[in-house]
């Protein structure tokens, strides 16, 4: 068995994948006040309620883009497994290129996120991935990855809102089934929600301009991807297992190094 980890700002995307397919997903907060132990028993409580065991985990890959609780997955890796984890960066083989002026700089997310939507549709592609931040990235026909943009994440758009407004609630991000709310949380979701999809479809429709990639497949992921419309966006395919699949793509690649 492999154990896939994605830590992100928020949450901490965690799979099960028996070499074949991924057989569990799960998500836990993430919580820089944990310790490895912690993190270790959450998982041993999450493998032995699916009739598992911590030693049927052979192989750990991790990605990271939370830098402060990397050293506390390292350490749970060694403490519970005996085991270096593969920590996804651009050191490691990714089978594609990096051309960022610091290929260093880039987030391992979006690393994943890029391997996994060249390997499962091809190029070229981009990737929009609605989490903390939205990331766009632009894979090339061959597979190498071109850039992209970095906007505000919908959950912290709304917080923001919500501490700067001081008569402003805080609402639950859900679609308004009109662009004209009647009272002030349906304005705020309207706004929110609408205003993301309309800047998904502008940036969408840049990129392909831009590059040349008229036919790129746009594919979305993320918590928060089914919130935006789909068809408004220029949005091809919403893949929520797009991490979790790069990462065992690129366990695949790096395992015997």
């Amino acid at each position: 068995m492999i154990l896939l980890m994605d830590a992100g700002n928020t949450n901490i995307k965690i799979g099960l994948d028996n070499g074949v397919e991924t057989l569990y997903t799960w998500r836990v907060a993430t919580d820089y006040s944990k310790t490895a132990d912690e993190y270790g028993m959450i998982i041993y409580d999450l493998l032995t309620q699916n009739g598992y065991k911590l030693c049927d985990i052979e192989g750990i890959i991790i990605s990271s883009v939370v830098p402060s609780i990397n050293y506390t997955l390292d350490h749970m890796c060694d403490y519970y497994w005996k085991m270096k984890p593969i920590m996804v960066s651009p050191k490691i083989e990714l089978g594609m290129k990096i051309n960022y002026h610091k290929p260093e700089d880039l987030g391992a997310d979006r690393i994943i996120n890029a391997v996994a939507a060249f390997k499962e549709y091809g190029g070229p592609a981009i990737t929009i991935d609605f989490g903390s931040a939205t990331t766009f990235g632009v894979i090339s026909s061959e597979g190498d990855f071109e850039g992209g943009a970095i906007a505000p994440g919908i959950k912290s758009s709304t917080e923001a809102l919500v501490r700067t407004g001081s008569k402003l609630p805080r609402i639950e991000l859900v679609k308004p089934k009109s662009v004209i709310g009647a009272n002030t949380v349906q304005n705020m979701q309207a706004g929110v929600i609408y205003g993301f999809t309309g800047m998904v479809e502008y940036i969408v429709k840049t990129i392909k301009t831009e590059n040349g990639y008229a036919n790129a497949k746009v594919i979305a992921t993320g918590g928060l991807s089914m919130l935006i419309d789909q068809k408004v966006a220029g949005i091809d395919v919403i893949d929520r297992s797009l991490s979790l699949k790069g990462l065992k793509y690129l366990y695949d690649m790096n395992k015997r190094k």
